[in-house]
């Protein structure tokens, strides 16, 4: 019995062992299990790469265990990928014309040893050459100190660094000072032309032919205002944008009504394109930028190119008066300078001899070596207007009373000189009728005062 109690008690004990080994195992298994669950993301990779087997000390060869650090880059190029900045409007900008690398504005000079915009043209050809004259690179602000490289448009960083948006006045070829623009001076630095109204009175008078209007000379040549001069039609008779003939009174800035008074109240600033949408809360029947042509307003009620029709819209009317001023300039060109005179409007410097008197400037006609050079002070005058009139395919809108007058004056110079008026302007107004008609003394009184205000 004894005996029997000995191996009852060994039995027992061996048990006790076995159960405080079984939960030693299981003390030392449980952070494992922690690991295992910790997070989502550590379950993904625990799938994705299955775990190696324990190896004994690593050597050079067992280099898969560096596979690591690459899985990291990797990771850290996901996440970069999804904190990359994107340029706002950079897709609207793209298609807009100051990114058109193909452009005639911004390659003109590749050909040229070297390769470089002009001090005299990067202003508005490049980007350095913009950014040279707000002095955003240092430089000296309102000059262009040097010329340019080529290969670049109207980029961002033109229009959007610190001098640019300090920038609130602008300086006009006539010399005049506009201030308080705001934003719309980074615009009008360069919408702006190249010349002015005065450029043509001085060159007359260097001539010497101040006093002789009909006289023909050498030393006359035409001056062109450059393209897409927005802001010299829109300030009109205060930056004398266009010629105007002495004595006679000129619509100023034109005020849109509706508080319309920037750039980018009429214009998407990235694309360049007119917000018709903005258009159309006021005039009937706007749907696209032609639709504009035939807006005309209640204070336009008069003939103003003289055909009768005073129901077309006011890009027409100054249609009606281009084509009547270059009839005039022909018939003048023939009659007095007896020496035919033809436009080009694709061809520098495009006004050129008539040489079959055609009316038309061909493409044989067309060369400088055929330029026109039997200038007038006269015809000069007319020929000036006529492009200024033209080249702001806005000009109906930035300021169509200034320009009516513009035009229409010229005619009437033109047909001065004339025995028989090439152009019957009997039937065409040149200013409004009433309280629209801001060339009366009621409203001009008060033009010469120092603030420009009426007190």
């Amino acid at each position: 019995m004894n005996r029997r109690y000995y191996v009852l008690g060994v039995f027992l004990v061996a048990i006790g062992l076995l159960a405080v080994a079984t939960f030693a195992s299981s003390v030392q298994a449980m952070p494992v299990a922690q690991d295992a669950t910790a997070t989502p993301a550590a379950e993904e990779e625990a799938t994705a790469e299955p775990a190696e087997e324990p190896t004994a000390a690593p050597t050079e060869e067992a280099a898969p265990a560096e596979e690591a650090p690459a899985e990291t880059e990797a990771a850290e190029d996901a996440s970069m990928s999804e904190h990359v900045i994107e340029t706002p409007f950079l897709n609207v900008w793209l298609n807009s014309p100051h990114a058109d690398t193909s452009a005639e504005a911004f390659n003109h000079w590749n050909e040229d040893d070297p390769p470089v915009v002009p001090e005299s043209c990067a202003r508005c050809h490049s980007t350095p050459g913009y950014q040279d004259y707000l002095g955003a690179d240092g430089s000296e602000a309102g000059v262009v100190n040097q010329s340019h490289p080529t290969g670049t448009t109207v980029e961002c960083v033109a229009c959007h660094n610190d001098a640019a948006s300090q920038l609130t006045s602008v300086t006009f070829p006539s010399g005049i000072e506009i201030t308080d623009l705001g934003k719309s001076a980074r615009c009008m630095v360069c919408h702006q032309g190249r010349a002015s109204g005065l450029d043509v009175t001085t060159a007359v008078e260097e001539a010497g032919l101040a006093e002789h209007p009909d006289a023909k000379s050498e030393d006359l040549g035409f001056i062109n205002i450059h393209y897409y001069a927005a802001a010299a039609s829109l300030y009109g008779s205060e930056t004398h944008g266009g010629f105007q003939y002495p004595d006679l009174p000129y619509q100023p800035k034109f005020n849109h009504a509706g508080g319309i008074d920037s750039c980018t109240d009429c214009h998407q600033p990235h694309s360049l394109e007119v917000k018709v949408e903005v258009c159309a809360t006021c005039h009937d029947g706007v749907a696209s930028v032609e639709d504009l042509h035939d807006v005309r307003m209640q204070g336009s009620l008069r003939d103003y190119d003289g055909d009768g029709n005073i129901e077309e819209g006011i890009y027409y009317e100054l249609d009606g008066l281009r084509t009547n001023l270059m009839t005039a300039m022909q018939a003048y060109a023939s009659s007095v300078n007896e020496e035919p005179i033809a436009y080009n409007s694709a061809s520098y410097p495009y006004f050129f001899v008539d040489t079959n008197a055609d009316g038309e400037a061909g493409d044989d006609e067309a060369v400088r070596d055929n330029a026109y050079k039997a200038w007038t002070p006269r015809l000069l005058e007319a020929a000036y207007n006529y492009q200024t009139s033209l080249k702001d395919p806005g000009a109906f809108a930035h300021n169509a009373k200034y320009h009516i007058e513009l035009l229409h004056d010229s005619i009437q110079s033109l047909n001065e000189a004339m025995a028989n008026p090439a152009v019957d302007m009997s039937m065409a107004a040149r200013d409004d009728a009433g309280h629209f008609n801001p060339n009366v003394e009621a409203f001009m009184h008060f033009q010469e005062e120092e603030d420009g205000n009426t007190p």
